[in-house]
């Protein structure tokens, strides 16, 4: 595994990487680094892009990915990285486009476990009522980003 420090407009990304994918992206730095990136190409490449997107604009990432979960919680973060840029939708309406309408509280589970925040954007979604819910960077940070997304938008 190798490691991507990305600081921005909302403070640092660990970008963690195998064999040129992004397998996962944690707020703030690790307490221990293994070892730092040596794909100058490849970080360059990230760093432009999250830079991006944080200034609005770029609105879809064009970097190879890839989370591993459960084939429920791959159906729901494919799903996921369908909702456009400055939009929403609920857990429950999620549940209910995967044919599970039962299961919004799955959905948010998979949310929960969601290992490239940013990339697959489970910020955008929220509770049934519009209220933001739990997120891995807090809620102060997903707001922030709706916010931001909603104001490049």
């Amino acid at each position: 595994m190798k490691y991507l420090l990305y600081k921005g407009s909302i403070g640092f990304l660990t970008v963690i990487l195998d064999s040129g994918e992004i397998k996962e992206i944690r707020f703030g730095q690790p307490d221990d680094l293994d070892e730092l990136n040596d794909d100058q190409l490849l970080g360059i490449e990230i760093i432009t892009q999250l830079d991006a997107y944080f200034s609005g604009l770029q609105k879809e990432f064009s970097l190879d990915f890839s989370a591993e979960g459960t084939d429920f919680q791959n159906a729901v973060w494919e799903r996921i990285e369908q909702i456009p840029y400055g939009e929403t939708k609920t857990y429950s309406q999620i549940a209910r486009e995967l044919g599970k309408p039962n299961s919004a509280r799955a959905v948010g589970n998979a949310c929960n476990k969601n290992p490239i925040p940013i990339l697959i954007p489970c910020h955008r979604v929220v509770g049934s009522d519009g209220k933001l819910t739990g997120y891995a960077g807090g809620v102060g940070l997903k707001k922030t980003l709706l916010e931001m997304e909603r104001n490049y938008s």
